[in-house]
Order: structure tokens, then sequence, then C-alpha cells
């Protein structure tokens, strides 16, 4: 049986945002509230973490080690899930210059979470795809035997339960937009959704890599691509977690014009692209486009 903190929840809302910024163009915006899907672990994280943490737990493990950078809201969600089912959370963490620093407050909720944060130099972590690289690096962070959730929550597990975010929108939306780390979320929504609906991904990093990312997360959990999906690229503001004045002052206003807390790091840099795409004509009059809102600050 499910611990309950993993029983299958409602449907996150669905709601209209009537946006001039759009109506001009013909254009009906959605949002869906995916903020509100659990108190504590929101949106696609408790989507891509509740079939591994299943998993875990049928497979007997008391602990969880996971990867991430300083302000990775997947690991603040993987150590609030150890918290939560009374599992041990390791977190390997990009970067080792922060040993030595205060802990930002993502970290700082981390910890105070109960997760232990192993940092390492960032050759290293980008060496942990390699099986031998990452069973050193378990082994020095003392993580050998843990369940193994990998960055982003990401891997076939995690699709399916993104998978359910796309049938919840089958029949209510043209297009389904979502901002892009991993690209596991994209992924899964993409498969959930109906035939004649598009899943478009806003990727928060440069770097151009999530299209072969996506294409093999979906051949592992289906075997090949499914559903009509694609990227909106340079909408990244310059990387992940910078937010230049311009995007902070977009999200303020964007925040204040339809009463909800916009998250800087994804659901910012997905509005800000809903919005430039929609003046630049990229959405058909008559379109109805959904911006899945994944996060809170």
């Amino acid at each position: 049986m499910d611990h309950p903190e993993l029983q299958a929840r409602p449907a996150s809302p669905l709601v209209e945002a009537v946006d001039e910024r759009f109506a001009a163009h013909g254009v009906r915006l959605l949002l869906k509230r995916d903020d509100l899907v659990h108190p504590e672990l929101p949106g696609n994280k408790w989507r891509k973490l509740a079939p591994n943490l299943r998993a875990a737990l049928e497979a007997g493990h008391d602990r969880l080690v996971t990867f991430g950078g300083a302000y990775s809201n997947h690991l603040r969600a993987t150590a609030a899930a150890g918290r939560l089912l009374g599992l041990g959370t390791i977190g390997i963490v990009r970067g080792d210059e922060l040993a030595g620093r205060p802990l930002n407050d993502s970290l700082a909720r981390c910890a105070a979470d109960g997760m232990r944060l192993r940092f390492v130099t960032r050759s290293r972590y980008r060496a942990k795809a390699d099986p031998q690289a990452r069973a050193l690096l378990l082994d020095e962070a003392g993580a050998s035997g843990a369940y193994v959730v990998p960055e982003g929550g990401s891997n076939a597990l995690a699709l399916g339960g993104c998978a359910e975010l796309g049938r919840e929108l089958r029949g209510l939306t043209d297009v389904a937009a979502v901002a892009c780390g991993t690209g596991g979320t994209l992924a899964g929504l993409a498969a959930g959704l109906a035939p004649g609906q598009r899943a478009l991904g806003v990727p928060v990093l440069a770097g151009g890599f999530l299209s072969e990312e996506i294409r093999s997360l979906q051949s592992a959990a289906y075997g090949g691509p499914v559903g009509d999906w694609s990227l909106a690229e340079d909408f990244h503001h310059g990387g992940y977690a910078r937010v230049p004045a311009a995007l902070e002052s977009f999200a303020a206003d964007f925040a204040s014009r339809h009463g909800f807390p916009v998250e800087r790091i994804y659901v910012a840099k997905l509005l800000w692209a809903l919005t430039a795409l929609t003046r630049a004509g990229a959405f058909p009059p008559g379109t109805t486009v959904t911006a899945i809102i994944t996060g809170r600050p």
C-alpha cells in the first residue's frame, strides 16, 4: 500500500488568465497550477519523485541520493520527500567552492530537512554519467547502496508521473507549455497529451542539449519517440538561475496581474517566452495555450 504522501492526488487546478498581451493576438492563456498539487513537493517535482519514491520503498531502501546545483529545486524537493517519508537523503552538489561558504536559502532548506550535502568539483559532477565515476562519487559520499534519483528526477519512472499531467489536459488546450531543466517533464507531458495537442518546452539552461536528452528519456520509457513536442530556445536569460532585471520586473508584473507568486528560475522564463512568442505570431488566432506552473518561490 502507498505511503499516504504518495497516494494519487486530485488534478491540479486549471484557470484562465485574462491578459491583453495574449488576447490582442486571439490567444487564450490558461494556467495549470501544478504548484498546488502538493503542499511541499510542488508540480513536476511531485510527479517525477513519487514513482521513484514508491520504487525505493518497495525495494526496501532507507536512503536516497541525488544530484543538483546550488539552487536546485530538485534537491529541495528530495530533501522534503525524505523528511516526509522518513528516508535519509544525500545531495551531491555541483561546485566544491561552495563547501566553505554559508549555505544559500535553497541549500539551507535542504539541510534543515535532513539532507547531508556533499560538494564536488564541476568536472567530477559532469562525469557522473560514467558508471565508474558515479560509483566513486557515491562511495565517497557514503551513499553506496542508497536509491539513486537522477539529476532533476528525470528517468523512465518519472515520465510515467509526468504523463498524467498530459492526460489531465486532454481536450482542454492546443499547446501545453512547460519550462525545462533536464527534460523529463516535457518528455512525459508529450506522451500524455491527446493526438492534435502539442507540448512546448522552454529550456532554462543554455547549451542546446535537451532534444537528445528528451529522445533518450522517451526511448527508455516507451521504446521510441511519443507525442508532438518542440523546444523554444533562447529564453534562458543567460543561463540557469540567472534572473536579470528585465525578467525580475516581468515576473513581478505578471504576479501582480494574476495574483499568484511567480517562481523566477523556471516559471518566469516560461511566461516570458509565451508572451514573446505570442507577440511574434507563433500561435495562430484561436489557439489555447496552457502554461504549466511547476513551482513556487
